[in-house]
């Protein structure tokens, strides 16, 4: 069933990867680009790679989406035709993802347990945790401790990404009553200061 999930996930992927090399509407590229991040956080936590789909989500789906929408609001709304030849960006697309392709050959499948990292790495990450770190979960050891340097920018862009829907959520709404109350006195202190106008006059 989660091989399906993910054939399934990784075949979204690739039509929406497609739809935005073909379409010319630069606000519908920036959308799908958004779908796209949220389809690769989902393939994510899919893999139990739970702290990079939060990344992931935060930053592909979330800030990048609104800084481009920023860019594009100085921008036109449609790419320009281009005038040179797409054969040849073409060509270095193919030539670079059959590279990729060729390097994933020698990898071992997936949740294979002789493999490197399971046979080298992992032994000594559980056997070294409960004394150097003393942190019941190893899995927060590692991203927390051995790989601090590494996972704090993960960290601080979730921590504010966190914090910014607090503050979304947290915030107040005014009613309908409140806003026509707040134009009904914002109009009766203009008549007021004409008012006085008026008289010093």
């Amino acid at each position: 069933m989660n091989t399906l999930i993910d054939i399934v996930v990784f075949t979204m992927l690739v039509t929406t990867a497609l739809a935005v090399v073909r379409t010319h509407s630069l606000f519908a590229t920036v959308m799908l680009s958004g779908v796209f991040s949220l389809l690769s956080a989902l393939l994510f936590v899919t893999l139990d790679a739970v702290d990079v789909a939060f990344t992931e989500a935060a930053v592909g789906a979330g800030i990048s989406t609104v800084l481009m929408l920023g860019t594009l609001a100085l921008t036109a709304r449609s790419e320009k035709p281009s005038s040179h030849s797409p054969l040849i960006p073409l060509l270095v697309v193919l030539v670079t993802g059959a590279v990729l392709v060729y390097g994933t050959l020698d990898m071992p499948a997936f949740g294979d347990a002789l493999a490197p990292a399971m046979t080298h790495v992992a032994p000594d990450y559980i056997a070294r945790s409960p004394a150097e770190i003393d942190v019941p979960n190893i899995v927060t050891a590692i991203l927390a401790s051995y790989r601090g340097f590494d996972t704090l920018g993960e960290t601080a862009v979730v921590f504010t990404a966190g914090m910014s829907v607090l503050l979304l959520i947290s915030g107040r709404r005014i009613t309908r009553a409140e806003a026509e109350k707040g134009a009904t006195g914002n109009a009766k202190g203009t008549d007021d200061a004409i008012g006085d106008g008026s008289d010093e006059t």
